[in-house]
């Protein structure tokens, strides 16, 4: 395994490998707001993966564009088949924010990653 500049990078490569259709595959994002000890969704949205080229900075260029102060973002697969079409994506995703908006814990499913690419971890309290 080669080094990773974040554990985005680790992520991204070990799922792109995992593909191995190469096809890519669909993540859902969910970016979180984390004030005061609240764990608040702020947005989401799904993208497809298509090569292994993104890093962690073009990313957060996205992320940034929601126009949003958001402290972590929440990156699931959207399906172990790889891409997904655009209306199953937004389906699943649609399915995942009522399921958060519900049970926050949802979050130690997801690579969950600070404003650095760095992995968090959702404790109990």
């Amino acid at each position: 395994m080669t080094d990773h500049a974040t554990d985005f990078d680790e992520w991204l490569a070990e799922t792109w490998d995992e593909t191995a259709s190469g096809d890519g595959f669909t993540m859902l994002l969910v970016l979180i707001g984390l004030q005061d000890g609240r764990v608040d969704i702020l947005r989401s949205a799904h993208l497809h993966v298509i090569g292994n080229d993104m890093d962690w900075p073009t990313l957060v260029r996205h992320l940034d564009g929601a126009q949003v102060a958001w402290d972590a973002v929440a990156l699931y697969r959207a399906g172990r088949e790889g891409l997904v079409p655009d209306d199953l994506a937004r389906s699943r995703l649609a399915s995942l924010i009522r399921a958060l908006q519900g049970d926050r814990t949802l979050l130690r499913e997801a690579e969950f990653l600070n404003r650095d690419g760095l992995r968090l971890r959702l404790d109990e309290g």
